[in-house]
């Protein structure tokens, strides 16, 4: 029933429908509905993962006076953003699973898609003051304190707070002037602006022209600046005495590495995909949108808490105390 549905609105200008109900036709899996709720289990997976892990995340940095450094307070605005970034996918991605509800009015779509670029801009930015929070403790340790202060790290994290909002207001605003129509159908399930300013029937020049210029000044420009950092690491970590030194050295650095990899890679694998992949299956497409937003959420706390020893202290120690309380209560 719904994808008859999904066919008939294709043909049907959004102008006369927006006209008393403004609204888009969200998709799961095109052709997959038979087993709808079997891909709900691996969604909603992510979905316990990511959101508790971060929480965990957030949770044992605060109260752990020890972890109260530069370094994790970046971690833990890691950790928000990749809540805001689940929070934003959340409502209709569960809607369809759980309710069956594919429609979402233009001015919800438009806070969705504003909450995702601006999640996924600011998990660029944070990204990159990590990298920069490496380079400067590996290279320049002994002035480290002096650098990276807390005070230091306010103003980043306020830096990394407006900077992707104020960055994709514009665009999304701009949104609401333009006319629509032809198909009503989102190819996900979830609001992206590269693919509602593709329903407007009208010349888009500014929009296409201003995120171009958004996403190679901020997640672009992010991403050299990371490559920048590493590259200076890596010359400092090759000019150490001895291996043990370059180990413990770049041993400090693997989890952001991870992040940034888990990060970029699907950002730019789904980039290519809207490229050039246009005669990929649209389930295609939505899985690559599906691993960029959901994965790296659900891998951070993962990776933090393998790779950075004090978390995995702290975490320890929980789990020692606990399976002690409960042996006492036995």
């Amino acid at each position: 029933m719904s994808a008859q549905y999904s066919r008939s609105l294709q043909f049907m200008p959004l102008s006369n429908i927006t006209q008393f109900s403004p609204m888009f036709y969200l998709t799961s899996f095109p052709g997959l509905e038979a087993i709808k709720h079997w891909i709900f289990i691996p969604f909603f997976f992510m979905y316990m993962v990511a959101i508790s892990g971060n929480c965990f995340i957030l949770i044992i940095i605060k109260t752990s006076p020890r972890l109260h450094t530069p370094m994790y307070y970046l971690l833990s605005l890691l950790a928000l953003t990749d809540l805001g970034l689940c929070v934003s996918t959340l409502p209709t991605t569960m809607g369809i699973f759980w309710f069956n509800s594919h429609h979402i009015y233009f001015g919800a779509c438009q806070i969705q898609m504003f909450c995702i670029h601006s999640f996924s801009f600011m998990e660029s930015s944070v990204l990159l003051i990590m990298s920069f929070d490496r380079f400067v403790a590996i290279c320049h340790p002994l002035r480290y304190s002096v650098i990276i202060t807390d005070q230091q790290v306010v103003r980043a994290g306020l830096i990394v707070i407006f900077r992707g909002p104020v960055a994709t207001i514009p665009i999304v605003l701009l949104l609401k002037a333009f006319p629509y129509c032809g198909s009503v159908v989102l190819s996900h399930s979830f609001c992206l602006h590269q693919e509602v300013i593709q329903l407007a029937c009208t010349d888009t020049t500014f929009n296409n022209l201003y995120g171009l210029m958004v996403v190679v000044f901020t997640v672009m420009l992010d991403l050299v600046l990371i490559a920048l950092s590493y590259g200076l690491i890596l010359h400092t970590v090759a000019g150490l005495a001895s291996q043990e030194d370059q180990h413990r050295a770049f041993q400090t650095c693997t989890a952001h590495l991870c992040a940034v990899l888990v990060f970029f890679v699907p950002m730019m694998g789904l980039s290519l995909v809207h490229r050039f992949g246009k005669h990929a299956p649209p389930a295609f497409h939505l899985l690559m949108a599906n691993v960029y937003l959901f994965v790296p959420p659900m891998l951070n706390p993962i990776i933090y808490s393998i790779k950075t020893k004090e978390i995995r202290r702290v975490i320890i120690k929980f789990l020692s105390l606990k399976k002690a309380s409960s042996e006492s209560w036995g």
